[in-house]
């Protein structure tokens, strides 16, 4: 049978489709970064040590709360449920104030980003915390930037099997105290410790130590670098925040080029300070060549900084060729214009004032905020009941929250409804008020039925809504709380 000449002809532009289209997938290109000295990796190293302390010794901290309460100065106890901050103790229906947290750090983010550019995912990100740290085990354990490319090009050997070993291994434990600190902050740190240790933690206990052990381990071991350029969104809208005067990290092309290589001895005359050495590639943890300009992998964390001016010293040139400068003073300098930081803009002084409003708004909620909460809730169903003596009764679920540690004596009562008396479930008559107890840190409930002549409304066509106040006075005889709610009459 002859062959199909259509056949050879979409061969033919299939074979064209391949050369001449790009490829929508590209293999991921491991990074090697080399170690660095200086001044923006001694921040790091400042920065790490400071952000890993606080993470990993604040669960131990001990807070007294008093007898029968948690000691753990931080803890959000699922359980309780309660949120412990030293001396501030936040519950369920106070969840506004996590709300106000992460609104702070948002905005908080935000100007921090305006001013330094990502200086957040350079310095304090936990990926690039916890990534910085793995990268640190791995060059104690396998050394430098060239002597991790020449042993993985290697084959297999005693020598790079027991090193790759140790490594993984030390990244478990890293990756396990990590996932076993994050439990600690939702369980008292010594006693799940102890559990978990000896086998006695629940199976939930074990599954979150679990997974937050293996994602630490695969994203600061494994992914890395993947995890700021395909996983953040942060990048991606970053640069909504930023302005011309963002100090942000940059080559100054001006000065560098044209770059090339320079014998000891040749003239400057005619060319650039880069020497094209390569430096401020090998140290980036992303990889990315930063004389390219503004890139979504940079992080900002400065490293090239220090490695470009280490090069410059070496060959007689100024330092900061690479530097932290805004881009208008970046094309000041180019003109021979005078430069100086514009702290105070639009965007900036937007952020700070959100950021101040926010938190004077949860200073003063903390400041106001009652031991006691009142919470009424009206029976539906019947809505009212007509009495043989004519008449009405309303039933309420009314909940009162003690936040204090020590308990209650309170008394319940009405105002703002004529001739009304209450009486509890099963109590044999009504009162005009009722003595109630509140156990410490606890919430009571009491189904609560409230009595009043079915004249309250005057002549009401139909059914009708009398609004009157339940009352909470303390044991002197002090009112404490007061709740609005509602009466039902017929008509």
């Amino acid at each position: 049978m002859p062959p199909d000449p259509s056949a050879k002809t979409q061969d033919a532009e299939d074979s064209l489709l391949g050369i001449f289209a790009p490829s929508l997938y590209a293999d991921h290109v491991k990074v090697y970064p080399r170690a660095v000295k200086g001044l923006f990796r001694n921040l790091k190293w400042a920065v790490l040590i400071f952000c890993l302390g606080i993470y990993y010794t604040l669960p131990w901290l001990r807070w007294d709360r008093g007898p029968g309460a948690p000691d753990q100065a931080l803890l959000l106890d699922m359980s309780g449920p309660r949120g412990y901050f030293f001396n501030i103790e936040i519950w369920p229906q106070e969840v506004y104030y996590i709300t106000g947290l992460l609104i702070l750090g948002a905005v908080g983010l935000f100007l921090a980003t305006a001013l330094f550019g990502r200086i957040w995912c350079g310095y304090t990100c936990p990926q690039t915390v916890w990534t910085d740290l793995f990268l640190a085990v791995e060059r104690w354990i396998e050394g430098d930037r060239n002597a991790r490319i020449r042993r993985d090009g290697q084959p297999v050997s005693f020598d790079k099997v027991w090193r790759k070993t140790a490594k993984h291994f030390a990244w478990l434990l890293i990756a396990a105290a990590t996932g076993g600190a994050w439990i600690m902050y939702f369980q008292d740190a010594p006693t799940v410790t102890r559990e978990i240790v000896t086998g006695q933690a629940s199976l939930a206990t074990y599954f979150f130590f679990g997974m937050f052990t293996f994602t630490t381990y695969g994203l600061a071991g494994w992914a890395r670098e993947q995890v700021c350029t395909y996983m953040c969104p942060w990048p991606r809208f970053q640069g909504a925040m930023q302005d011309e005067h963002s100090l942000v990290v940059t080559y100054q092309g001006w000065r560098g080029e044209t770059r090339g290589k320079h014998k000891a001895g040749e003239s400057w005359e005619g060319r650039g300070d880069c020497v094209d050495c390569r430096a401020c590639v090998h140290v980036c943890p992303t990889g990315i060549d930063i004389r390219n300009g503004p890139q979504l992998e940079c992080i900002g964390c400065a490293l090239c900084i220090d490695a470009c001016d280490e090069i410059m010293g070496k060959v007689g040139r100024p330092p900061r060729l690479i530097d932290f400068v805004s881009l208008d003073n970046l094309d000041r300098r180019a003109k021979g214009q005078p430069t100086g930081l514009k702290l105070l803009r639009s965007r900036t002084v937007i952020y700070a004032g959100l950021l101040l409003i926010v938190a004077g708004v949860m200073l003063t909620a903390l400041m106001l905020r009652s031991d006691l909460a009142l919470n009424v809730l009206q029976d539906r169903n019947p809505l009212f009941v007509v009495l043989s003596d004519g008449s009405l009764r309303n039933g309420y679920v009314v909940k009162v929250a003690n936040k204090t540690r020590a308990p209650m004596h309170l008394s319940l009562s009405t105002d703002r409804l004529a001739g009304a008396g209450l009486f509890l479930a099963g109590a044999p008559g009504a009162r005009e008020s009722l003595d109630i107890a509140v156990a410490a840190d606890a919430v009571a409930e009491f189904h609560v039925f409230v009595k009043a002549p079915r004249h309250v409304v005057p002549g009401a066509q139909g059914n009708a809504l009398e609004r009157f106040d339940f009352v909470l006075r303390n044991a002197e005889g002090r009112e404490v709380m007061r709740l609005g709610t509602q009466f039902a009459i017929p008509g």
